[in-house]
């Protein structure tokens, strides 16, 4: 949304934007090493110091484009270099802290505490969900909305973020508890010859992992059951926002969106969207629970790909209804969550065996990967064609998500 309104290309946003998977794509090389330096809560509160820091430094160098250069979409992604080396750290930092934070409540809790908790916790996962991409955007929005100027309002949102990210901070540093003691030196010098111990078992659990029965089917399952909605996810914020007047220049089409403002976006798709999307996930998971992977899978398939034909008929027909358009984000969102619990199953299914958390990683490693596929090209995609074009293409991809499923629901068991 950031490089959306700043005039950014849908080419250069959607490829640059992609390369923040990556941390989260190899997070699993360093995992290791959080276990042996220091311990989970120095990890949490170093990283969440760093994110402050890093919030600061985007808050004080985000570049001002003119509006001029803003409305005619021609503003480089060169200018936001540093902007993007900052996330690029932030993401680091932010899969870095996950790898600590995960470990941290499994050391903090029993087996029965963690059960009793895991419910509040996943809670809390989605209402961040619902705050960074609802409330954020809809400040930001509420804040252009005012003063007329965009990268003010951006500039205004990342610095309350950071301020938000300082008191977490210092909350964390007097009250989060100390589970851990640190380590002597000559137990970090035993740790050290486990990690040793660790690489040797994640390159067994490499090698296992792709002599598995059935392992190409399940990457190409990995990769391409959610093909069509890699593309969508991309572009479906900078759609909405879009100017509805399309312009043909240099060969590319600019605009042809829905031309909604940043605080109805962060309104409809960050907050309503986000709700439906957990509501999916939450009712495929009690779904798949009582009737079995493979009879849910079909089902799931449907609901993953179908409902995302609704911006075809957007793009398309280009409403000014805001209920008409928040009611056809909020299907397709729910239709996404509720499909995606079967993926997730899939996973989890597949990783069974001696190395299951080491398979499990490599399989969500090639989630990531699903997802930075598409969206390197989809930005480039739909400035060659349209919008309309687009998401015709990114919906017809759903072809491959039915004939992946076939494949596999031949291959299942139960």
């Amino acid at each position: 949304m950031l490089f959306a309104k700043m005039g950014v290309p849908n080419d250069q946003l959607a490829f640059f934007t992609t390369l923040l998977y990556f941390p989260w794509f190899l997070k699993g090389l360093w995992s290791p090493f959080v276990d042996i330096i220091r311990t989970k809560r120095w990890w949490i509160i170093a990283m969440q110091a760093l994110l402050t820091g890093l919030g600061i430094l985007l808050t004080l160098t985000l570049p001002h484009p003119s509006a001029e250069m803003i409305a005619a979409k021609e503003t480089s992604v060169g200018l936001f270099r540093w902007t993007l080396i900052f996330f690029i750290i932030a993401a680091f930092a932010s899969a870095t802290h996950d790898i600590a934070a995960d470990g941290y409540y499994m050391l903090a809790h029993d087996t029965k505490s963690q059960a009793a908790f895991v419910g509040i916790r996943s809670t809390f996962y989605r209402i961040a969900a619902v705050f960074s991409q609802g409330v954020l955007v809809y400040i930001a929005g509420q804040i252009e909305n005012r003063t007329g100027d965009i990268p003010l309002s951006w500039q205004v949102t990342l610095g309350t973020t950071s301020v938000l990210l300082l008191l977490v901070t210092l909350y964390h540093s007097f009250f989060l508890p100390k589970v851990e003691e640190e380590k002597p030196n000559e137990e970090v010098k035993g740790e050290r010859l486990k990690v040793k111990g660790v690489w040797k078992e994640l390159k067994e659990a490499f090698a296992t992992f792709f002599t598995k029965p059935g392992v190409w089917l399940a990457i190409a399952f990995m990769l391409l059951y959610r093909l069509s909605e890699g593309f969508l996810v991309k572009l479906s914020q900078p759609f909405l926002v879009d100017t509805r007047a399309t312009v043909l220049r240099d060969g590319q089409i600019f605009g042809g969106g829905l031309a909604l403002s940043t605080d109805t976006v962060g309104l409809l798709y960050g907050t309503i969207g986000v709700i439906c999307l957990l509501l999916g996930g939450i009712l495929g998971g009690i779904y798949i629970s009582r009737k079995g992977l493979k009879r849910s899978l079909w089902l799931m398939a449907a609901a993953l790909t179908l409902p995302s034909f609704v911006y075809c008929y957007l793009s398309m027909a280009q409403p000014e209804s805001l209920w008409l358009i928040g009611t056809a984000v909020s299907f397709e969102q729910f239709g996404y969550g509720f499909g995606f619990t079967a993926y997730m199953m899939y996973m989890m299914h597949f990783s069974e065996g001696p190395y299951k958390t080491s398979h499990y990683a490599i399989c969500t490693a090639f989630m990531a990967l699903s997802m930075m596929i598409p969206g390197f090209v989809a930005g480039s995609l739909e400035l060659a064609v349209g919008y309309s074009a687009f998401f015709w293409i990114a919906n017809a991809c759903s072809i491959t998500t039915f004939a992946i499923t076939y494949f596999v629901y031949k291959r299942l068991q139960n």
